[in-house]
């Protein structure tokens, strides 16, 4: 992807402070802009809004609060941190509640509050940014969903329906799928567009501290905790919280996101007291949720409670007919990033490019349209440029249902690399139980008997598995079903 540059207004009537701002955040590569107080911060914004707001709790003339609300009304996307003294952490709060990002309390650690502007600027961008669905490829300026297969059509319709409810939604599919893409989908379409979104991944936030990021915690919660701190479901009051990757949540967590879901409230760590909290709760996963269900390591009502509505997204191999399209997408869209021409793509490009079973989905073809762009030098991206991003050397063409056990083995080697501390073994065995039954599938033209022959295996095996794995039939002629 391209380089980012950001804008980032520092409001402060401090010199130093100002100027120790610009000096960090410009050699981190953002654009700086600063101001001494509430009026002049306001005027910069309604000239121009910026991606970012860091502002003083207590300033000259229009306080904190009175220009954090006036920005508001400008740009009500516009993420704002607040900054504040100890003495000033319950005016900083109350910041929060009414929509700011988050708030730090000075002194603070560079290294922390580096972190904290990356994920405001990141979440200012996820509010911002639109996603479009079922666009024209090559016209495509921002985040897309693409494809016009049937599958990806019932999904157009399904977030078209579900965006404007305040319903819970349970978005499934594998790695790669595009899970984000169609959360913020949902979110741009609903009635809480205007309000904040919040993006909280449960595996990349260690399990010791993700309760109080999601929660907060009161003073004296624990040690450390010199303050009372506001967590990320408060802070998006009124707005969505996309709870990425919930089947890994810990157990311990679950419960509380049940009481969540069912009274609208929540604690802080360390409090006795409910707080009445308004968020409309998104989940993804990429998990088995239902054999998590039959461990013990997910609760069954808080799975019953989630999937109000459930939101699958197809894997690419499950939609070939789509591969061109996006192939078309992501290639205008990073030569634009690169400032080059688009030099196009040859039909035998594409051809390996639908052959392929793309086990890293959407994302792994992204990577390999970039890296081709790349290696072409300019020139139409061509048959060697694909097999040298896919398979690592040109000429290089198979994939790994064509029967080869080198091919077989270079799958199990990409899939052994991204994959992740759990069940990788049964995910594999699945994935390529879910190919090889497909891969049957359309050789006999949807024809079950004929399939469960084919493999060996039978036919209440097979319509099982075509069950677990959620295959997608579909023949030009009638079958014996």
């Amino acid at each position: 992807m391209g380089i980012i540059v950001s804008t980032i207004l520092i409001v402060d009537d401090d010199p130093q402070l100002r100027q120790s701002f610009e000096k960090l955040l410009s050699g981190e590569g953002h654009t700086v802009r600063t101001a001494p107080s509430g009026e002049t911060g306001l005027a910069s914004v309604e000239k121009d809004v910026p991606d970012l707001v860091i502002m003083d709790v207590r300033l000259p003339g229009k306080n904190g609060l009175e220009t954090f609300a006036a920005m508001r009304k400008i740009e009500p996307k516009l993420p704002v941190i607040i900054m504040t003294a100890f003495g000033t952490t319950e005016t900083a709060i109350e910041a929060t509640k009414m929509g700011a990002f988050d708030y730090v309390l000075k002194p603070f650690d560079i290294p922390d509050i580096l972190s904290l502007i990356e994920q405001a600027l990141e979440a200012g961008r996820f509010m911002r940014s639109v996603v479009e669905m079922n666009v024209v490829p090559h016209k495509a300026t921002t985040d897309a969903i693409i494809g016009r297969s049937k599958a990806m059509q019932e999904v157009y319709k399904a977030i078209g329906r579900v965006a404007p409810t305040d319903a819970t939604v349970l978005i499934r599919g594998e790695s790669g799928t595009g899970k984000e893409l169609a959360a913020r989908a949902i979110y741009q379409h609903s009635l809480r567009a205007e309000k904040p979104f919040l993006v909280i991944n449960c595996v990349a936030i260690p399990e010791t501290l993700l309760e109080s990021e999601l929660f907060g915690y009161e003073k004296g919660a624990f040690t450390g905790a010199i303050s009372r701190r506001v967590g990320k479901i408060e802070q998006a009051n009124g707005g969505t919280v996309l709870l990425d990757e919930i089947g890994d949540m810990p157990f311990s967590i679950q419960a509380k996101i049940l009481r969540l879901l069912q009274e609208k409230s929540i604690e802080r760590l360390g409090g006795r007291e409910p707080i009445p909290v308004d968020v409309r709760i998104i989940a993804a996963t990429n998990r088995d949720l239902e054999s998590a269900l039959a461990d013990g390591r997910f609760r069954e009502d808080l799975y019953y409670r989630l999937k109000v509505v459930t939101l699958w997204l197809p894997p690419l191999r499950d939609r070939l007919a789509d591969i061109p399209l996006l192939a078309e997408y992501f290639l205008a869209r990073f030569a634009q990033e690169m400032d080059i021409d688009n030099p196009g793509m040859t039909d035998i490009a594409k051809n390996i490019l639908t052959s392929y079973h793309w086990p890293g989905n959407v994302r792994e073809l992204a990577n390999t349209i970039q890296k081709a762009l790349i290696f072409s030098r300019g020139c139409p991206i061509c048959q060697d440029d694909i097999s040298q991003a896919i398979y690592g050397k040109k000429g290089e063409t198979r994939s790994a249902g064509e029967g080869s056990d080198e091919a077989v083995r270079q799958w199990i080697r990409r899939a052994l690399a991204g994959g992740t501390e759990g069940n990788l073994f049964d995910s594999l065995m699945d994935r390529f139980a879910s190919a090889l039954i497909n891969e049957a599938l359309m050789i006999t033209a949807g024809n079950r008997s004929r399939t469960a022959k084919l493999l060996g295996i039978s036919r209440p095996t097979l319509l099982s598995k075509i069950e677990k794995y959620r295959l997608k039939i579909e023949t030009s002629v009638t079958t014996e079903q």
